[in-house]
């Protein structure tokens, strides 16, 4: 457990305060928010569109059968430790074909999606590249990328919860109540 916290720490103190609150601003300009990513990485920003939902925002993952059409109003966020995963790269490409702004939280920021984002914050963390340069860990490849996504997204969250000052009880009347 203590690797594994202190490996995040080291990796966490690498994003600004301005990084943050450029991205929040990005999400509060939105009209609506559109997520893409795969794998265990898809999973960890699934958490995080939901919790954005949880607190009133119009967010559609890519793929779901109920996804409307992107437009030039929307912002579409993605998550990709190697920066090159194929379906997330063409989200990106088809976003800005339809003048979406893009945003890459990426651990690869010299990657594919990385050039064509309009906007990328870098976590260097492992990935499931194993390129040289990348931070030591001694968890599997791509764990730790994982895991600072999932905290840095989670620091977003509760960021915004404070600043809307939202009480539980309303954010609670949009949990799922059939599942």
């Amino acid at each position: 457990m203590e690797i594994i916290l202190e490996e995040n720490r080291c990796l966490m103190k690498n994003i600004t305060g301005k990084l943050v609150k450029d991205f929040i601003q990005r999400i509060l300009n939105a009209e609506s928010i559109f997520f893409s990513a795969q794998g265990r990485t898809g999973f960890i920003l699934r958490c995080f569109c939901m919790r954005l939902m949880h607190l009133g925002y119009s967010v559609y993952f890519c793929g779901e059968t109920i996804t409307p059409a992107i437009t030039n109003n929307d912002l579409l966020i993605v998550l990709s430790g190697s920066g090159k995963t194929p379906s997330t790269l063409e989200a990106v490409r088809l976003a800005k074909q339809y003048e979406a702004e893009t945003y890459g939280i990426l651990g690869n920021i010299e990657s594919e999606i990385g050039s064509l984002v309009d906007h990328s914050l870098h976590l260097p963390g492992t990935t499931k590249l194993c390129r040289n340069g990348e931070p030591e860990s001694a968890q599997m490849a791509g764990s730790l990328f994982e895991q600072s996504a999932f905290l840095f997204l989670e620091a977003v969250v509760l960021n915004i919860y404070q600043t809307r000052k939202k009480d539980v009880g309303s954010v609670s009347s949009r949990h799922a109540v059939i599942e």
